[in-house]
């Protein structure tokens, strides 16, 4: 059975905050769709979208990871708990 994405969120978060991000997750809030994390750093955000390895996101948080890359923001799709810590590093790397 494919490991459930609160589980990989939670370790994603724990990672990432241990890198000095500062990590909100983004729950009810009045857009629909929106990604799931908002990581801060070094006056620097992008947004995470946590899936279950082999899903992908609905038409909805498509929609809402494009308005935000529109706006200038990054925006990512984990989707496999077996990489990402290659995602993490590269995401840091990215970010300082």
């Amino acid at each position: 059975m494919a490991e459930l994405e609160s589980r990989i969120q939670s370790r994603v978060i724990k990672r990432m905050e241990a890198q000095g991000y500062y990590v909100v997750k983004l729950i009810l809030t009045n857009k629909p769709g929106i990604p799931d994390l908002l990581c801060l750093k070094n006056g620097k955000a992008f947004f995470v979208e946590v899936k279950r390895p082999g899903e992908k996101p609905r038409p909805l948080q498509y929609h809402r990871i494009n308005e935000l890359k529109e706006m200038g923001f990054r925006c990512e799709v984990w989707d496999n708990s077996n990489i990402e810590e290659k995602m993490i590093a590269d995401t840091m790397k990215n970010n300082h």
